[in-house]
């Protein structure tokens, strides 16, 4: 009898085995000291006067006690604005150094980081109806390449979806400094995170 029993608990708890989500799916465990995330990215243009930039960005951050962690963060973002002579396009690549201060409140970790480091910005602009005209060179298409110092403060939100998943949402103020002036603007990332 009881081996008729044993074999009649054997499909169910294969079966159990089988299935796409288990008791531990979505229960909330330790989270590591590394995150990785990526997503897109939005925000003002470091140089352009309007527009909005956007593109993709990704970064890595490790814990180093209970409330303080560091890492870098990588994007590119593009913007483009016309006038009645040039057409402008702006590509951004933005890498920056972080730190920040965390809270872990179950599912959920916040944060405000600071970001400080360099936006590389390449502009390429190209003088409207140029070609129709004849124009060729310099006075059809003009490039130029600067390095910017920039920093940026960002609350950072991230909360743990499916095992070591999460959604992460960043956003906050920019400042980069350009033609000898401090230019303001924001920053925001919606994207996904690696914390296992």
């Amino acid at each position: 009898m009881a081996l008729a029993t044993a074999g009649l608990a054997a499909p169910g708890e294969a079966a159990a085995d089988d299935r796409l989500l288990s008791d531990d799916t979505f229960a909330v465990s330790s989270p590591g000291p590394v995150v990785v995330d990526a997503g897109l990215i939005f925000g003002l243009p470091s140089a352009l006067p309007t527009g909005l930039s956007t593109g993709v960005g990704a970064g890595i951050t490790r814990a180093c006690g209970c409330h303080f962690a560091y890492g870098a963060l990588a994007s590119w973002s593009s913007a483009s604005e016309s006038s009645e002579t040039w057409t402008v396009t702006h590509g951004e690549l933005r890498l920056r150094a972080t730190g920040s201060i965390f809270h872990v409140a179950g599912r959920g970790t916040l944060a405000l980081r600071l970001g400080l480091g360099g936006t590389v910005v390449r502009e390429d602009r190209v003088r409207n109806q140029g070609m129709r005209a004849g124009l060729m060179g310099s006075d059809l298409e003009q490039t130029a390449t600067q390095a910017l110092p920039a920093a940026e403060l960002e609350a950072v939100v991230t909360l743990r979806v499916v095992g070591p998943w999460a959604l992460a949402i960043a956003g906050g103020p920019t400042g980069t400094w350009f033609d000898s002036h401090l230019r303001g603007g924001w920053t925001a990332a919606l994207g996904v995170a690696w914390h296992p």
